[in-house]
């Protein structure tokens, strides 16, 4: 990608909010890695000049640089002011954008970037945005040959990698996978910020425009190879990891079936079966989940249960989300597992066979999901975008993680930097 005309080649936006801090304190990091021999240009971008200067004093306290605030670009900006958010565009080679609920301030965004020729990554966990972008802005971003990438967080770079590191590690035709997330939290116990609360509430509330929007879409069926990947109960036991399951709500299901179509219509490779869910543990767990689940799917039907849901998050989530979000303590005790299992066909054996013969287990392995892990994939997506252009699609458009990287050494960053993606078994059956 150029970025010789454009005064900085990042820009976080959003850097004062919850999440926004941590990128910010991550892009900082990124310049100091003992690989880099000259540092990028970069800012942070938002309403407050006062906030962002705190955001950047913080950052520089926290990495030992006092003199970080003085380097890095301030840009003052607003979703409601778009000719404010042209001008952002106009001075960045790539957007950072950390300000969510998406659904409410994500367009604006994604809008300006495309007019000014910059592309544009977001950490979105929202199905109805991400399809809706793609649907409104894939061919205008073709056109200016820039790059608008979604879901480049824990939701969903390590489900969405995960899977095509998957096929390319299997001796033969990946088919289907499973995968299964576990959380692992230390002696503080876990939390996450209202922000993905939010986004939550408001993308169960408004489940009919989804189904809508997919119905407009009208897309061909993506061909199945190999036998039909088997739902699961609502609660199932994984007898290989010894827990319990329930299906994942997050986007990664969303994510990795519009990556799938993509390497099948456009790469022509064959397409894999998805089907994604979390460890809960034990029974104690799951009764505590239903309980809180049960509240939420009644509450989110209606507008007043809705803003309930909104101004109570600790209450209907049973401590699970705050408006604090996590302490550093918190943060430091937790860390994620996400393991995928897949079944294909070994080489010379045709597809068209029903039982498949090969079995692959696989695992994503990181810090803290959603302030550490989400962080670090955000910064290595813009640091692939930035210095591996050769491997990517070759025109612009609206992609998934999976599409836009499926080619780069994006997986090869993130196991430098602590996101580690191993295999664990692989044999035929």
């Amino acid at each position: 990608m150029a970025t010789e005309q454009r005064p900085f080649h990042l820009v976080v936006f959003g850097a004062s909010g919850f999440t926004g801090q941590f990128v910010t304190e991550e892009v900082a990091r990124e310049q100091v890695a003992p690989e880099r021999s000259s540092r990028l240009p970069w800012a942070v971008a938002g309403r407050s000049r006062e906030k962002l200067q705190r955001v950047l004093e913080r950052a520089a306290l926290k990495l030992g640089r006092p003199t970080l605030p003085s380097e890095v670009g301030i840009i003052i900006c607003d979703t409601t002011n778009p000719a404010s958010l042209d001008e952002m565009a106009k001075q960045a080679t790539v957007v950072l954008n950390c300000v969510g609920p998406y659904r409410f301030y994500g367009e604006p965004v994604v809008k300006a970037c495309i007019e000014n020729g910059t592309s544009c990554i977001d950490i979105c966990g929202e199905p109805q945005f991400l399809e809706l972008m793609h649907w409104k802005y894939n061919e205008k971003a073709a056109e200016k040959g820039v790059y608008i990438i979604g879901s480049s967080g824990f939701d969903s770079i390590p489900a969405d990698l995960g899977v095509i590191y998957t096929r390319n590690k299997m001796n033969g035709t990946l088919t289907a996978v499973e995968s299964f997330l576990t959380v692992h939290s230390g002696p503080e116990g876990s939390c996450i910020h209202d922000g993905t609360w939010q986004s939550a509430v408001y993308g169960f509330g408004d489940q009919n425009n989804l189904r809508k929007l997919r119905k407009a879409a009208n897309l061909k069926p993506v061909p199945l190879v190999g036998p039909k990947l088997k739902k699961r109960w609502p609660v199932s036991y994984c007898r290989e990891l010894s827990t319990y399951s329930i299906p994942f709500l997050g986007s990664d299901m969303s994510v990795v079936k519009r990556t799938q179509r993509y390497l099948h219509e456009i790469l022509e490779e064959s397409p894999v079966q998805y089907a994604a869910y979390v460890t809960v543990g034990g029974i104690s767990s799951i009764i505590k989940l239903m309980f809180a689940g049960l509240f939420f799917l009644f509450f989110v039907r209606f507008g007043i249960g809705r803003q309930l849901l909104i101004k109570f998050p600790w209450l209907f989530s049973f401590g699970y989300f705050s408006k604090q979000g996590p302490t550093q303590k918190q943060i430091d005790g937790s860390s994620f597992t996400m393991t995928f299992f897949g079944q294909g066909y070994s080489q010379g054996v045709s597809p068209d066979q029903n039982k498949p013969n090969v079995k692959i287990c696989t695992q994503v392995k990181g810090p803290e999901a959603g302030y550490v892990a989400t962080p670090i994939a955000m910064v290595q997506a813009a640091m692939t975008l930035l210095h591996d252009s050769s491997n990517l699609p070759k025109t612009g458009g609206v992609f998934t993680p999976g599409a836009a990287f499926c080619r780069t050494k994006l997986i090869d960053r993130l196991n430098q930097r602590g996101i580690e993606f191993s295999v664990i078994s692989s044999s035929e059956v």
